[in-house]
């Protein structure tokens, strides 16, 4: 099956109102920053002997500090993206009412990069040019490599912070529920959660949903690693 359809009709409609980048990136970014984070704080404070109260005091302080530190500075990147490029559209509008004929052969050059030449190249940059909304979409996208969607910067904080929270609890849960074997079983939840994060990514990439869930499996898995390492180097002092 095609991944979508391609009648006039669902053509026009995904044409005029594109999806952009969505929260994939932000969601991806926060489970694993969440996961390993947290499992890191487990693994050096369960690496240093001290208590489980301790364990959970510090994941949960990780969870909701370190991830609304996580969501606001995604915030605050996607922001200054999203005013970087309302800043270059407002000097193609300047250039536009300056320099017009500049920005004409700019666009000429940028739709000869496309392929496109002799009298149908003509026509085309006069006809882009003549609608000075589709006049300054070309230049950012041909000058400057930017998308015709702005990013949200809200949108990505709560992806980030909701990834982030839900992915962070899942070491801490034989804490707080006080299982037996509690280390052992987070760490085993959490190297799941590494592997199931990448499994789950794959549907948005070539890779085999296995490689792409032992890639991340592997970093997490070396993370936590020197995390407990450094914590077994604390319970070793006097």
């Amino acid at each position: 099956m095609p991944e979508h359809g391609h009648s006039q009709q669902e053509i026009a409609a995904r044409i005029n109102a594109p999806q952009g980048r969505g929260v994939l990136r932000d969601l991806v970014y926060g489970a694993i920053d969440g996961s390993v984070t947290t499992f890191a704080i487990v693994a050096g404070v369960a690496g240093a002997g001290l208590s489980p109260f301790v364990i959970v005091a510090l994941g949960l302080a990780n969870v909701l500090a370190d991830g609304f530190s996580m969501a606001a500075g995604n915030y605050s990147g996607t922001k200054a993206e999203q005013d970087n490029i309302r800043r270059i559209r407002a000097v193609e509008e300047r250039h536009i009412a300056r320099y017009p004929e500049g920005e004409r052969r700019e666009v000429v050059e940028i739709l000869a990069q496309k392929g496109l030449s002799g009298q149908v190249l003509q026509d085309a940059a006069r006809a882009i040019t003549a609608d000075k909304e589709n006049w300054i979409g070309l230049m950012l996208e041909g000058e400057y490599g930017l998308g015709g969607i702005d990013p949200n910067p809200i949108r990505a904080a709560l992806a980030t912070f909701g990834a982030f929270l839900v992915a962070g609890m899942i070491p801490l849960l034989p804490f707080l529920l006080a299982l037996p074997e509690a280390f052992t079983l987070s760490a085993g939840m959490t190297l799941g959660v590494f592997f199931a994060i990448g499994a789950a990514k794959s549907r948005w990439s070539l890779a085999p949903w296995w490689r792409s869930g032992l890639e991340t499996l592997t970093i997490g898995g070396i993370a936590a690693a020197i995390a407990y390492g450094v914590g077994t180097l604390f319970q070793a002092v006097p």
